[in-house]
């Protein structure tokens, strides 16, 4: 009912659970080119790509990771554009083609490769233009319906709404916990999974960013799951019974009415809605940062 997607950079991790498809983004990298197994990695795309400088050797080693990841998964991979283009239409289409020529220079077609961008107004401008020569994207940093609704206008193939991120800012807004259908990143998984179902809309939905199982079981038969080890560990472990929740036939939140997303709609929901503005920069800004880790750690390595 549901597309099982790693959400990790550990090669091991993806062979012991056998996903469809695997993701990463900047964090993830980092934390696994410290790890001793994949500092080959990191010596490789420095031994040939040195001499052109950081940046190159930054896009060969993210095409590097992506290489290993799909002799493992029979999917796709994504693979991230930095997140310091979030803002930038022009650099994270040049960006994009960067690392698609990179891939497809490895032998790689481009169908198995979805280029990442947080879901600002620039980067879903983006990935428009970049679906229209078929380079696939997932639009990332989603915490709103009017994200969700913008990208499925501009053609994107796929999204992934942070689930646990979400429930993560009501949490400390509230001093509440959440579960089940209650839970605020569940509900807007949902709200998104109606929205799409009723209008006939062909972008897939790739929830993210769990905090927990419970909030897996609750959006079995969303199109996709990006989940982490830990919890496909615990996923494996479970007795619990699987119950489709999110189904075409049955839509979650009936009754849901059309959007508006163009530019300005865009910028003022976006706005009015201060959980999604909050967590869409602060992820920004997180992703960025590790970015720059990411870069020190070339940087010390080419020297």
């Amino acid at each position: 009912m549901t597309t099982v997607v790693a959400d990790t950079g550990d090669f091991s991790s993806m062979r012991e659970f056998a996903p469809q498809d695997a993701t990463t983004n900047p964090s993830l990298i980092l934390k696994a080119v410290q790890m001793p197994e994949y500092m080959a990695l990191l010596n490789h795309a420095v031994r040939d790509h040195g001499a052109k400088g950081v940046s190159t050797v930054m896009d060969n080693l993210l095409v590097l990771f992506g290489c290993e990841i799909l002799k493992i998964v029979p999917g796709r991979v994504s693979t991230e554009v930095d997140a310091r283009l979030s803002f930038d239409t022009a650099g994270t289409v040049a960006k994009a083609r960067e690392i698609i020529a990179l891939y497809e220079a490895a032998g790689v077609p481009r169908e198995r490769v979805l280029i990442k961008t947080a879901s600002t107004w620039e980067g879903i401008g983006a990935a428009a233009q970049l679906q229209r020569e078929n380079i696939n994207c997932n639009l990332t940093l989603l915490f709103s319906l009017v994200q969700a609704v913008a990208c499925a206008e501009a053609g994107v193939k796929l999204i992934s709404p942070f689930v646990g991120r979400i429930l993560d800012w009501h949490k400390a807004k509230t001093g509440k916990d959440f579960t089940g259908a209650g839970d605020p990143g569940v509900r807007s998984v949902a709200e998104i999974y109606s929205y799409y179902k009723k209008f006939d809309f062909k972008t897939e939905i790739m929830g993210a960013s769990f905090r927990n199982i419970g909030e897996i079981l609750e959006l079995a038969g969303c199109d996709l799951l990006t989940i982490s080890p830990s919890l496909l560990f615990e996923l494996k472990q479970s007795t619990a019974k699987v119950v489709r929740k999110l189904s075409p036939e049955s839509l979650p939140i009936p009754g849901i009415e059309r959007v508006s997303a163009d530019e300005l709609s865009f910028r003022f929901q976006l706005n009015e809605d201060a959980m999604a503005t909050e967590k869409t920069a602060e992820g920004i800004r997180a992703f960025s940062a590790d970015i720059k880790k990411l870069e020190a750690m070339v940087g010390q390595a080419m020297a």
